[in-house]
């Protein structure tokens, strides 16, 4: 058993149409930068998700915490911690 507090991996969310990086807690909580990042978006990022909703004619937008990513990342990672 690995003595660890927090595990992080920058991953590719085809969602948003960029990278990254899902973090997970020993607690279990679990926390994705693009979540905040695309669901409170500043006006610069604002103008960065129409720009790519227009070039892959669909919607940019986050999943939220309980996306597929994030939680299959922090199911293989309490598997190990369990092995």
């Amino acid at each position: 058993m690995v003595n660890w507090e927090i595990t992080a991996r920058t991953i590719y969310c085809d969602a948003v149409d960029d990278e990254v990086t899902v973090l997970i807690y020993k607690n279990g909580s679990v926390r994705c930068t693009g979540y905040q990042k695309y669901n409170r978006p500043d006006d610069i990022t604002r103008d960065i998700i129409k720009q790519k909703s227009r070039r892959l004619k669909r919607t940019v937008k986050c999943e939220g915490e309980d996306c597929p990513r994030v939680v299959q990342y922090k199911e293989q990672i309490m598997a190990e911690e369990r092995v």
